[in-house]
């Protein structure tokens, strides 16, 4: 059961933001006023996409935000199909996926939406993340724009690895990015679907580089823009030392160099891929981490087994195209550069 959504309705403002939640009831409560409080009504429309529920979240949003639109899922899609129904079911011009633990505290669309509407060749676009536990950092998922390296690790304007930095107004320029944020990402809605929106067999994470990829492939740039802030609570999920985490950040991360790059370049970077994993493997163990190695070991065997129903491949190879993409393993841990200004593009 639906709320009544006019899909395409001249009505509706351009922009429907999109809040995912399953059993989120508590985070619902705390930072769904400051997103309907800073939300322009007149650009966007707060919509709650509910993954089947039950701690009582949409009967408490039914009546405590009347406000704000529900779409009811009777069953537990998983974030990124969850998405991909959610937005067949709106049809906005622009979408934005908007983690339920986000907070605003400004007018923080009107500036993505402008951005947008001047440059039409910019698919997606985030604002800068901040840090809502560390007041004054940027956080951890995205922070301000997201990067690949040579070697597919991705890391961030404002985070390398592990290494958070404080926002000092540094990067408050708006730039072209390789991937935006799941925390806070504002995209094209038909470009999304034209791109086969989030991959459902990811699960979690890296999903929204995969999309990024895939978007950039049909033509089409990405950016962030610093003007718009957000205030993401992060951590919510899964701890960055526990192996389920270790498992489908090195699984997802094979699987989207198979499927993203082309029959010229694909197996030699793969193989560097396996090499690396080789490497943080053997540390594991000889660290005693026996669930994180062994979490290493299923990732490249599902890997082996998911990757063959990827079957069509492109012939550009985005990861390759620069020969300044950086080697961010020896940058990070061989020349302690450990900021994004200091790491040579």
């Amino acid at each position: 059961m639906t709320s009544p959504i006019h899909k395409n309705s001249s009505a509706n403002p351009p922009v429907a933001v999109i809040i995912l939640n399953w059993n989120g009831k508590d985070l619902i409560k705390r930072f769904l006023p400051s997103v309907i409080e800073h939300t322009p009504a007149s650009i966007g429309r707060v919509i709650v996409a509910d993954n089947g529920s039950s701690d009582g979240s949409v009967e408490m949003l039914r009546t405590e935000f009347p406000q704000v639109e529900v779409i009811e899922f009777s069953d537990n899609h998983g974030f990124a199909q969850g998405y991909n129904l959610a937005i067949k079911e709106t049809g906005y011009r622009y979408t934005v996926l908007l983690n339920s633990d986000v907070e605003v505290r400004a007018d923080w669309l009107t500036p993505l939406y402008e951005y947008m509407q001047s440059h039409p060749k910019v698919a997606a676009v985030q604002p800068k993340i901040m840090s809502l536990q560390q007041e004054g950092y940027f956080e951890y998922a995205g922070a301000c724009g997201g990067f690949i390296d040579r070697h597919g690790y991705p890391y961030c304007r404002g985070r390398i690895f592990t290494t958070i930095e404080r926002d000092n107004g540094q990067y408050n320029d708006p730039i072209s990015i390789f991937w935006a944020s799941g925390a806070a990402f504002m995209v094209r809605t038909d470009v999304y679907e034209q791109a086969g929106g989030l991959d459902p067999q990811f699960f979690a994470h890296m999903e929204e580089i995969d999309l990024c990829w895939r978007i950039q492939l049909l033509g089409y740039s990405l950016a962030v823009v610093p003007q718009a802030s957000v205030y993401h609570l992060g951590g919510g999920s899964l701890p960055a030392s526990n192996p389920r985490k270790t498992y489908l950040n090195f699984r997802n991360s094979l699987l989207m160099l198979h499927k993203n790059l082309p029959d010229s370049s694909r197996n030699s970077t793969l193989l560097k891929r396996r090499l690396l994993d080789t490497i943080a493997w053997i540390k594991f163990m000889l660290t005693g981490n026996w669930g994180n190695a062994n979490a290493i070991l299923r990732a490249h065997r599902d890997f082996r087994h998911m990757r063959r129903t990827y079957t069509t491949h492109p012939t550009t190879d985005l990861l390759h195209t620069t020969h300044t993409r950086p080697n961010i393993l020896t940058q990070y841990y061989l020349w302690r550069h450990n900021t994004y200004s200091a790491i040579s593009h």
